[in-house]
């Protein structure tokens, strides 16, 4: 398919842009340029979704001329919110066939080794021992010339080159005991476009932790947010500004999912159906469902009524939400309590609400 083809074929709805990874994934071709031999070569482009992450584009180039090859992966995403730290504690092969983006802008960290990689000129998209196979090929590139111009640097590098060679020998499960092979993995990303595959997901990988920060004036300065000379006064100014724009962004996304949820709602609703749809224990984290219902209450409005079961751990939710807009006034409501017909009364109390019971002195 041509990147003609393939671009009106996107544009036209026909296809998505960015395509689940599998054998009937688009692959677009077009010749380029070869840098090494100045004739035409041929590039393959594919736009492509990491399970449970984002989206990727891979290049592949190729010159039939003089036979230079080239691989690159691109994140196919806008720059995120805040900076991600992916720590992941590998102790088994399993560990080690985990899928990783790492992004241009992120640096690779064993802390038990002592060793950082830097941010690099491309991104790849590899499995962890591959990551680690790199390391050790790019390491053992200069061993030679080091031997005999800096000894100590080669003995330090030889020390190093053991250990990350170990790494590659964690047993198959963590049956046994622990491993002395065993080590941490560390991605640190400013523009958390990097990844670490989760093999519990959609649940939470107990091996596995992100932490998500606020990036520093320097990490800014590289991202290009922010000008390398500007003072305190523009740094806070233009820090303000993203956060108001993520503010904004968040709320336009937060209130056109509301608005899809309602429309659902009031479908069901008025076809006496329930509505189900996935989501997360708060409990436990495994994946339940959560049924959810719109209900007319007689001389009041429309409120919702969700439901969730979690079967892994047993946890039971149930909630209820107003359906309808905010009034313009406040509401207050006495009753006074004389009979036990009065304490027989259905409530509905919001999560904005106060209740009193002036007698016993009670204040909720």
């Amino acid at each position: 398919m041509s990147a003609e083809d393939h671009a009106a074929a996107a544009a036209s709805g026909g296809d998505q842009l960015f395509q689940d990874l599998d054998a009937e994934a688009t692959v677009t071709e077009m010749e380029s340029l070869c840098m090494r031999c100045h004739e035409d070569g041929v590039t393959r482009l594919m736009l492509t979704r990491v399970p449970h992450f984002k989206s990727i584009i891979l290049t592949a180039f190729e010159c039939p001329h003089c036979g230079f090859k080239n691989n690159e992966v691109q994140s196919g995403e806008s720059i995120q919110e805040d900076g991600h730290r992916h720590e992941l504690q590998c102790t088994n092969k399993a560990d080690l066939n985990r899928q990783i983006v790492r992004n241009n802008t992120a640096s690779i960290t064993f802390p038990e080794f002592e060793f950082t990689a830097p941010p690099t000129k491309n991104s790849t998209l590899t499995t962890i021992e591959g990551l680690i196979s790199r390391f050790i090929e790019d390491l053992e590139s200069d061993q030679e010339q080091r031997r005999e111009a800096m000894p100590e640097a080669f003995q330090a590098i030889e020390t190093l080159l053991a250990r990350l060679r170990g790494t590659l020998e964690l047993p198959e499960d963590d049956s046994g005991a622990a491993s002395p092979h065993a080590f941490t993995l560390v991605v640190d990303d400013p523009t958390g476009n990097s990844y670490v595959e989760n093999l519990c997901a959609p649940s939470a990988d107990p091996k596995m932790s992100i932490n998500h920060y606020r990036r520093t004036r320097e990490q800014m300065i590289e991202l290009g947010f922010l000008n390398p000379d500007a003072d305190e006064a523009q740094w806070t100014e233009r820090e303000k500004q993203l956060v108001g724009q993520r503010q904004r962004i968040n709320m336009a996304e937060e209130m056109e999912a509301a608005k899809k949820v309602m429309l659902a709602a009031r479908e069901a609703s008025e076809a006496n159906e329930i509505l189900t749809f996935p989501s997360n224990c708060s409990s436990c984290n495994a994946r339940c469902e959560t049924r959810m219902q719109m209900v007319d209450i007689p001389h009041f409005q429309q409120v919702i009524i969700m439901s969730t079961t979690c079967e892994s751990c047993g946890y039971k939710s149930n909630e209820v939400k107003c359906g309808g807009a905010i009034h313009p006034f406040g509401r207050r409501v006495t009753l006074t309590i004389e009979d036990k017909d009065d304490l027989s009364r259905d409530i509905l109390k919001s999560e904005t609400s106060s209740f009193k019971i002036p007698e016993l002195g009670l204040d909720m």
